[in-house]
């Protein structure tokens, strides 16, 4: 090599190097690569497994008895206001017949009284009364005595026992309202005997309000507006008081719950936007988050994965956007938004 070649290659080295912008860029990519290799740092998941659940309305008679009709099934929508169910009414009927007659005739007895002064002959009834309160409050005392052992026993309910006292308490009130208006009758004043007979009416009427109230709860209604999800007893079959004849699901009550590792959780809030996708489900499914735990727990089983086993998590819900498009239990996937 002459010299004049050696010194060309050697003032070629010594020039600076021209780079383009795009060799920038892969320098730079090169770098950022090498940087998260040696800190250890991993992207940020945002996915997470989850599925559907559901806080279900459980719908039940307030009084036992044996259902009459049925206007349900499972799977139809249903509305606020819309008939359910109905349980036989025979003694709640009765007792309304029952309180309505003893209404009429408190009615007509201060009609009598407030017109003309009493005559023997309607003292005569109100002894007629009498005897009638106490044979009332003779059967009431039998069957409060009835009732009590089958509830220690735990045959009956504490309810049937509550019901026969206030029975048994109905039936005193009245015979000493009874026993009172016939004092009054005795005395020479018209006004005492007014008011004992306004005091009957009011204890009729008040009697009729309560005989009308739990004939109108053996007819069930829903609340709120829903999809039944379970019928559990069919008309002919008797459902026990507070056992759920129906359950409802209200669109409102769908949530998606899935899991989140304690590093994700300051990206989290709550009505935080989440982006909800499954297996043939419509594109485009979003929610918000509504609950976020305070306590981590172990990975549930059902998203168990080999890294994830022995980690903790937090667990999160949110309330779909479109409801009516999931099914309680089904599996989804959950992307919290950037």
């Amino acid at each position: 090599m002459t010299l004049k070649a050696v010194h060309s290659s050697t003032s070629a080295a010594a020039r600076p190097m021209k780079l383009g912008v795009s060799d920038l860029w892969e320098m730079a990519l090169v770098i950022g690569l090498v940087a998260l290799a040696l800190t250890g740092c991993k992207p940020v998941q945002r996915g997470y497994q989850g599925w559907v659940e559901g806080d279900f309305m459980f719908i039940g008679p307030e009084e036992s008895g044996r259902v009459t009709e049925l206007a349900v099934a499972e799977g139809r929508e249903v509305k606020s206001g819309d008939f359910l169910f109905a349980v036989d009414s025979a003694v709640q009927t009765a007792e309304v017949e029952a309180a309505q007659a003893a209404l009429d005739q408190a009615k007509a007895r201060l009609s009598r009284i407030e017109a003309a002064q009493q005559r023997p002959e309607e003292i005569a009834v109100l002894e007629a009364s009498r005897s009638q309160a106490r044979a009332a409050v003779e059967f009431s005392t039998s069957e409060i005595a009835r009732v009590r052992p089958l509830v220690e026993k735990g045959v009956s309910t504490r309810q049937q026992l509550d019901q026969a006292q206030a029975n048994y308490d109905r039936d005193r009130a009245l015979l000493d309202n009874i026993n009172r208006q016939i004092e009054v009758a005795r005395l020479s004043g018209r006004r005492e005997d007014i008011d004992a007979a306004r005091y009957a009416v009011e204890g009729a009427q008040a009697s009729l309000a309560n005989a009308q109230a739990r004939q109108a709860r053996t007819r069930v209604f829903a609340r709120v507006d829903g999809r039944v999800a379970e019928v559990y007893y069919r008309q002919g079959e008797v459902a026990p008081q507070g056992r759920p004849v129906v359950s409802l699901l209200p669109p409102a009550n769908v949530k998606v719950r899935f899991f989140v590792p304690q590093a994700v959780l300051p990206s989290i809030a709550i009505d935080g936007p989440v982006s909800v996708s499954c297996d043939g489900c419509g594109a485009g499914l979003t929610g918000r988050v509504s609950f976020i735990a305070q306590q981590a727990e172990f990975t549930p089983p059902v998203i168990y994965s080999l890294e994830e086993r022995q980690k903790l998590v937090y667990k999160i819900e949110a309330r779909p956007d479109q409801p009516g498009l999931l099914r309680v239990g089904q599996p989804v996937s959950v992307e919290l938004a950037p």
